[in-house]
């Protein structure tokens, strides 16, 4: 007997980013926004509005080579601003330039992937962390499901999104799981009453079959052009 699989939305489940542009300290420099729209939230490492939660906005600023600004929240929160976004919101960055933006669709998931593997390496080596605010992220997922997900799937899904970048990586001849500070963001819809809501997100899942998929393609096709060399 066949399975039969749960129709998912004709619509995306996160509509194409709009592209901002601005110039800072004479250099031309872009962002990503997305709106998802009522009744989502999002799980997400970011610098600004991390956490879970509802979030009205998502934004992947560009900034430059070399960024030493002490308040990216309030930096971040200054550009959603001007872009005429209100509310809480999420923001990331990253010294790649996001109008070169990967995006890839599984069943109803979206994936956007901007992609920077300068410095790279693996995630567990020999060596103490430092405190305090990294560098700006240089691979930023932001992924979105077209279905209610419980807070434990919302991190399932984090955890399935990082699997699929590391593998998406090593296929295309990259030595590393990443760089020391990229950043994800899921977006799903809110539980509701009288509507399914999701337990599991994890790669065997429905949903996070689904979603590895989409951010496996994305990343890869993010770093097609970048040439691989030995991380570090």
């Amino acid at each position: 007997m066949t399975a039969v699989l749960p129709p998912y939305p004709a619509t995306p489940a996160l509509p194409a980013p709009r592209r901002l542009t601005r110039t800072e300290d004479g250099e031309r420099l872009h962002a990503l926004l997305w709106t998802p729209g009522p009744g989502r939230r999002t799980i997400s490492s970011a610098v600004l509005g991390g956490g879970i939660g509802p979030r009205a906005w998502i934004l992947n600023a560009q900034v430059a080579h070399g960024y030493r600004r002490t308040d990216p929240e309030r930096h971040l929160a200054s550009l959603a601003a001007d872009a005429g976004v209100h509310g809480q919101g999420v923001g990331l960055m990253t010294a790649a330039d996001v109008s070169a933006h990967a995006h890839a669709r599984d069943a109803g998931v979206e994936a956007f992937v901007t992609a920077g593997v300068d410095v790279r390496g693996w995630a567990a080596r020999p060596g103490e962390g430092a405190e305090g605010a990294p560098d700006p992220g240089t691979i930023n997922v932001v992924v979105a499901v077209p279905a209610a997900l419980t807070d434990a799937a919302l991190v399932n899904a984090v955890a399935t999104a990082t699997e699929a970048k590391v593998q998406a990586l090593v296929e295309s001849g990259y030595d590393c799981s990443g760089t020391p500070t990229d950043a994800v963001c899921v977006v799903a819809d809110a539980p509701a009453p009288h509507r399914e809501t999701h337990a599991f997100a994890g790669p065997r899942s429905l949903w996070g079959a689904r979603l590895a998929r989409a951010v496996h393609r994305a990343v890869r096709d993010a770093v097609r052009h970048e040439t691989p060399a030995p991380g570090y």
